[in-house]
């Protein structure tokens, strides 16, 4: 059953797809050129390749394509998929503004002249007083001049009309269309600036009530959401650390979504890692991204590159006790959260923070008596409107918010899943300055 829903989810996004693309060529190709010209073909050709890119880009990672294919297809593919989203925004505001523009703009047709029969004529001109002899046959009617085509050329105002309008629709199609594809492409193109520059850090001061004095001002670095894969490699790897590393941090955590992708494919995009520094270590959870890219091999990995894997685990910290849970997407492998195994038989009198991939599972940490849990997965919702689509799956899309005796602190992460493209939820490592009431 779950399989045929999934499949019926597919085919309908699918058929949006088609849907918008068809809608799109019209506006922007059949609407912008003249019939057999290079721009035409040129635009229809793109119309078919770049969704398939597109689809491409999305499921060569799943289907165990060679990485140099993953990355072949990832940047035009994906990239792709995020201009789509802001073209079309900005085409659906276009068509309000072209259906006004031609309003104005468009002429009305003159009303066609109404031939009048030659016979009605010739009586119309006749003299009224001349005497007519009903005896006689009346001569039949004269046959109409033929037209001249030149003269019949010159006065017909059809063709001259339609050549006007067209001209007319074909101006107001380029300019809404040029404009919208403008702003589509700026606001990728800033989006993906703000990725590709690297995270900016955030601070963020928690208060905690059971948190010694000792420990006020003990700094957590959160990172999250991270995404190497076929697009963001070692260079990424290497600012996401430089980032951490210039916080000063007295603890790492990173929780989850490291990567897209195996540890032979990714092992020298995640070697920067190794040169993470922290007084007190750095800790790692899986996210659900991990259970696509073989989570076994990457928990191993990332122990050899100097993190300590928190697998429903806990450890005792000077000041708190650490927890870690693995992501909820590992329940299909047999090795979900278990928060009894992490947090059961803890002191609750000492403060607890809890590293959870998702922050769906606040409920669990809440009953668990968990302080403060640091999450990520949401981006922030990555691609405005997106924001309003992570509202609906998550309790807390970004930063901090209470939950009972349970705080929540999101990440909005430092990578990018799919396009490597951030609007309106810039990519973050957060820097949780722990506070004690009793400072």
């Amino acid at each position: 059953m779950t399989v045929i829903v999934v499949a019926l989810v597919a085919l309908a996004v699918l058929g949006l797809l088609a849907l918008v693309h068809r809608w799109l060529w019209v506006r922007l190709v059949r609407d912008t050129t003249r019939p057999g010209g290079l721009p035409r073909r040129a635009g229809t050709a793109l119309a078919f390749v770049l969704p398939l890119t597109a689809v491409a880009a999305l499921v060569a990672g799943r289907a165990g394509a060679p990485f140099r294919l993953q990355q072949a297809v990832a940047w035009p593919g994906f990239m792709w998929l995020a201009v789509l989203l802001y073209l079309t925004l900005a085409m659906l505001v276009g068509e309000v503004a072209r259906a006004v523009w031609l309003r104005r703009v468009t002429p009305r047709a003159a009303p066609a002249p109404v031939p009048v029969p030659a016979s009605a004529s010739a009586h119309a001109s006749a003299p009224a007083s001349a005497p007519v002899d009903p005896t006689t046959e009346p001569d039949p009617p004269a046959p109409a001049p033929a037209a001249d085509p030149a003269t019949a050329t010159a006065t017909a105002p059809e063709p001259a009309f339609d050549a006007a309008v067209l001209t007319r629709r074909r101006f107001v199609a380029r300019t809404v269309g040029g404009a919208a594809a403008a702003a589509a492409l700026a606001t990728v193109g800033y989006g993906t600036y703000g990725v590709l520059r690297g995270p900016r850090v955030k601070r963020v001061r928690v208060p905690l009530a059971k948190l010694p004095r000792a420990a006020h001002g003990f700094r957590i670095a959160v990172v999250s959401d991270v995404h190497l894969g076929p697009i963001l490699g070692s260079a990424h790897t290497r600012r996401v650390v430089d980032a951490v590393n210039g916080t000063q941090p007295d603890l790492i955590a990173v929780v989850g979504d490291l990567v897209d992708g195996s540890v032979p494919d990714l092992g020298r995009a995640a070697e920067p890692l190794r040169d993470l520094r922290a007084r007190h270590g750095s800790f790692f959870v899986t996210g659900n991204h991990e259970y696509f890219s073989g989570a076994e091999q990457w928990v191993e990995h990332v122990r050899e590159l100097g993190m300590q894997p928190l697998e429903n685990a806990r450890r005792a910290l000077p000041y708190f006790d650490l927890a870690g849970v693995n992501d909820v997407a590992g329940e299909s492998e047999g090795h979900g959260p278990d928060f009894r195994a992490a947090l059961g038989d803890r002191d609750r009198s000492r403060t607890a923070v809890l590293l959870a991939h998702q922050p769906i599972v606040i409920h669990d940490a809440v009953r668990h008596g968990v302080d403060l849990q640091l999450s990520g997965h949401t981006h922030g919702g990555q691609l405005w409107p997106g924001n309003h689509l992570a509202e609906l799956a998550n309790p807390t899309v970004a930063g901090l918010e209470r939950y009972g005796d349970t705080q929540l602190y999101v990440s909005r992460g430092a990578g990018a899943w799919g396009p490597p493209v951030r609007v309106g939820a810039p990519s973050d490592i957060t820097v949780v300055e722990l506070a004690s009431y009793q400072a």
